[in-house]
């Protein structure tokens, strides 16, 4: 405890110390703290505001620490993360400012406070200057922050201010008898506000239900079987008890399944699931559970019987593993979407012709009640609903209902009839103890009354600065920086971007399961505005502004987002489409959205990472029609393809990932009716040689990219020199690449070459051009497979300020030698040198095995240069060029204007053209 409390003056003090970290932590810049020397002061605490156990920490041991930095993974991956939370946002990095122009650039400042560890440590415990003290941070975060900070940030560009940590430190610094206290778990995924409902596939079972019985590797277990794991691949967690904090802090649970119109159960506890993800926790090959003790529960089966046949038989497509997948028949069941009413859900599917609403509610804890609300529409025939399994307290309250129990399951059923509300009561108490209660429910509430919202009564928004990137560049990347200091405790990971309002404004998906708004997005600087209008979803990849209205590509369905009041919020969540063949792997993401001009949606579906597909859809490149009634198969044979671009010519670009299969990442130009290479994909043909695969535009290797993410067209006469050009964006590495492509014949080969615009601090996702100032506008985000985890999340204009960009824009292969063209003249004597590039060739193999090694690498010597008229081409004329996978070009440059620039282009040649044929 401190030595003083809350009570006296100084407590207070530290108290408003605390608030003022925690607020200058965010994206929000303090208006009036400039250069005040009273504000600097003020901010130095003394040993006397410190915690007790501050007194007895043992620096020398923790110094000793920090000798292992390269040697401790868990060390270093703590720094990374208390630098990305509490660090970047204000103080940037060497590539990024951050949002306060006046923070400690550690990279190049001096330190006016010491900047050995110690002296670091006291800054950081203390506050100075500016700096104000991270009352926040245990002794273990601070100087894991300072590895960070000396190994990363200072060691290779402001070594002056790197002190080696040799005996003679060692021995100076204090020893002591704690290292404090432990820090709190850091578990994001835990403590984020999803709101009351969290849409997702979860495995049902309780305690007693043992381990997972799963591989964290990439094969499966010996004779693995998930035929008797209850899951709802579809499933929708809603909180039944109220209190702060959503679905993620809630006591009562129930779950539905969307596929099958079920119910799948109810439990109670603390914890709500297990959070073992991909996106939770960062694991592989797992799925998330509940967690609690399950009160009751329905196996996988359809929720309601057949309308025709009154058959409970399951009719669906079977996975090659035996397990039905995807939804019910659209005659038998449909899911249309849900209501938020002002955080309760309501339901909203069809069972035959007859529309139901459905909802959820606790009406006992003594008696562990769940209520279970159904308004039906004119009922046509006789309906046979599932209530629960086995033998439980059962009370049905309303008209034309009867409830039996048949096939070891409570069911009702439910007579023809006019429009009804029903409320089934299920307790684990005794039937009379249950009768007793639902005896005092005077009135069956009809949920129609519930889905007219009541509108916001304080919107809440959160203002961001927009960081100006530098105006020199030829392109500049402007920062729309992200509130990460939110009310939700929302990591804000962008998965998608559109533009609404004639551009003024964006929408932003993430992968969190959420929609924003960012008003003011196109303001030069100053404030973006952020809403949050949409939560809980699953895995949003892809989101698509037609005519005002938002559509959101998640794992099981595309949303489309109606605002019922005109508040600005979500309040009808309508399932647009939900044909998507769902299951418990971790890796089938639903990537991208994009329409065509009749309309049609088109997403790519990944595959099982190293497993064969079991559905249809698993690597796949998807059409869904204009009224949402019909999705196609395009294209297969894909293993990760994470996002689609339209071409105008009606095919697409889809980029995917190496790994088994896949040599290397591939840029894909497709068509439908092509198969593109992944043997484990759906429909691979029995021949797994490259003649029976679409070749790619271009293998990517990865020291170029090594996780490529969608292509976009940069149409925009305001885009300079790069107008019409097609942009590849990197989820690895954080950077945006040009790529140029060549037709020969039918055959088309391509190449890239990186934009000189600094690496971002994230992944890199999705990007549109914005027509309102003609600027792309991307976003991304980090979870894994990506070498830029220093921020979550990031959005950035990439704003073409006028400058030269001293680029190659196109590259065309011949017999003769390879043909460059710049965006601007070049020193005439510099590049006639044949000594000023360098171009190599190498070969790949594609197998089972993960990845490939370089193969036949060689360098093709350049017989001659030869310089364009214009001085903006140049022809290397190389005598043994030949077809290859991979072409690398390096070259070093002047401009005409003597401006050097150097880059590497990588591509592919499959087809040799003979130059003085054409």
């Amino acid at each position: 405890m401190h030595r003083h409390d809350l009570r006296t003056p100084r407590g207070y003090i530290c108290l408003l110390l605390l608030v003022f970290s925690l607020h200058l932590s965010c994206n929000r810049p303090p208006a009036s703290l400039d250069k005040n020397p009273i504000l600097q002061a003020s901010y130095l605490l003394s040993d006397d505001d410190l915690p007790d156990y501050e007194a007895e920490i043992d620096h020398r041991a923790y110094a000793q620490q920090l000798r292992r930095w390269s040697e401790d993974k868990v060390l270093r991956e703590k720094g990374l993360q208390i630098y990305r939370a509490h660090c970047y946002s204000c103080h940037g990095y060497v590539d990024q400012a951050g949002s306060l122009p006046d923070a400690h650039k550690f990279w190049q400042d001096t330190f006016s406070n010491g900047h050995d560890p110690l002296a670091m440590y006291q800054t950081i415990t203390k506050g100075h200057g500016l700096m104000p003290a991270q009352m926040h941070l245990v002794p273990s975060e601070k100087y894991a922050v300072i590895g960070y900070l000396r190994e990363v940030l200072i060691k290779s560009t402001n070594s002056n201010a790197y002190v080696r940590i040799d005996r003679s430190y060692l021995s100076s610094l204090p020893t002591g008898t704690s290292m404090g206290p432990e820090p709190k778990p850091y578990q994001p995924w835990a403590d984020m506000d999803y709101g009351n409902w969290l849409m997702k596939c979860y495995e049902f079972a309780g305690a007693d239900v043992g381990p997972k019985q799963i591989s964290h590797g990439s094969a499966p277990l010996e004779n693995e079987d998930y035929s008797g794991v209850n899951f709802a691949y579809k499933g929708i967690a809603m909180r039944l008890d109220s209190g702060a904090g959503g679905v993620a802090k809630g006591g009562r649970f129930a779950m539905f399944d969307h596929d099958l119109m079920r119910f799948v159960g109810a439990w109670s506890g603390v914890g709500f699931i297990d959070w073992e993800d991909i996106l939770f926790d960062g694991q592989h090959n797992v799925y998330p559970r509940i967690q609690g003790e399950v009160m009751f529960h329905n196996e996988i089966t359809p929720g309601w019987a057949d309308p025709t046949s009154g058959s409970f038989a399951d009719p669906r497509m079977r996975g090659a593993d035996g397990r039905p997948f995807g939804p019910l028949p659209r005659s038998w069941a449909h899911y249309k979407g849900f209501y938020d009413c002002n955080g309760r859900m309501v339901i909203d599917y069809t069972v035959g012709r007859t529309k139901v609403l459905e909802s959820y509610g606790w009406l006992d804890d003594d008696l562990e009640c769940l209520v279970r609300t159904l308004t039906l529409d004119q009922v046509y025939q006789p309906l046979t609903l599932r209530l629960a399994k086995g033998s439980i307290a059962m009370v049905a309250q309303g008209v034309g209902v009867d409830v039996d129990e048949e096939e070891g399951y409570m069911v009702a059923h439910i007579a023809p009839g006019a429009r009804r509300t029903l409320n089934f009561y299920l307790s684990r108490s005794s039937q009379s103890d249950l009768q007793t209660a639902v005896n005092k429910v005077d009135h069956i509430a009809d949920l129609r009354k519930y889905i007219q919202p009541i509108p916001e009564q304080a919107p809440t928004y959160l203002s961001s600065p927009i960081i100006q990137g530098n105006s020199d560049d030829a392109y500049a990347v402007d920062v729309i920086s992200i509130p990460f200091d939110n009310p939700f405790r929302s990591r804000i990971r962008p998965t998608g971007i559109d533009f609404f309002n004639d551009g003024q404004d964006a929408v932003v998906c993430t992968i969190d399961g959420e929609v924003w708004t960012v008003a003011g997005i196109t303001e030069e600087s100053g404030s973006s505005r952020w809403r949050r209008i949409a939560t809980g979803m699953f895995q949003p990849l892809g989101i698509k502004v037609i005519a005002g209205q938002i559509y959101v590509s998640c794992r099981d369905q595309i949303a489309l987002l109606h605002d019922l009041n005109g508040d600005g919020i979500t309040d009808y969540y309508e399932s647009f489409n939900s044909d998507h063949q769902v299951t418990e792997h971790f890796h089938e993401f639903a990537m991208g959205l994009q329409t065509d001009a009749d309309g049609n949606f088109y997403y790519a579906k990944s595959g099982r990472h190293a497993r064969k597909s079991l559905v249809p859809q698993h690597g796949t490149l998807l059409k869904v029609s204009s009224d949402g009634q019909h999705t196609t198969i395009l294209a297969n044979g894909f293993r990760a393809a994470n996002g689609v671009c339209l071409n105008p010519d009606g095919s697409f670009y889809v980029t995917d990932q190496q790994g088994f299969w896949n040599p290397m990442n591939r840029i894909n130009r497709v068509t439908p009716g092509g198969f593109y290479g992944n043997m484990w994909g759906y429909g691979a043909p029995q021949d797994s040689s490259d003649v029976a695969m679409q070749p790619p535009l271009c293998w990517v290797d990865m020291d170029y990219d090594r996780s490529p993410a969608e292509l976009v067209w940069a149409q925009s006469d305001r885009w300079g020199p790069l107008n019409g050009s097609l942009l590849s964006l990197s989820y690895g590495y954080g950077k945006i690449y040009l790529v140029m492509t060549q037709s020969v014949d039918g055959t088309d080969q391509g190449s890239i070459v990186e934009l000189p615009i600094a690496a971002l601090p994230t992944g890199i996702m999705r990007g549109r051009i914005n027509t309102l100032d003609g600027q792309l506008y991307i976003c991304g985000m980090a979870a894994w497979a990506t070498s830029r985890t220093l921020q979550e999340g990031g959005i950035y204009r990439i704003r073409y300020t006028g400058a030269d960009v001293n680029l190659p824009l196109a590259m065309e292969t011949f017999r003769q030698g390879v043909n460059l063209r710049f965006s601007t003249a070049l020193d005439l004597a510099q590049a006639s040198e044949t000594d000023q590039y360098t171009v190599s060739s190498w070969d790949i193999k594609r197998t089972s095995k993960y990845g490939s090694d370089r193969y036949n690498k060689k360098v093709l010597p350049i017989r001659e240069v030869t310089v364009s008229e214009d001085g903006q081409g140049v022809f290397l004329h190389i005598a043994d060029i030949s077809p290859s996978p991979i072409i690398e070009i390096s070259y070093e440059l002047k401009s005409a204007d003597q401006q050097s620039f150097s880059g590497a282009i990588q591509g592919t040649v499959y087809a040799l053209p003979d130059l003085e044929a054409l």
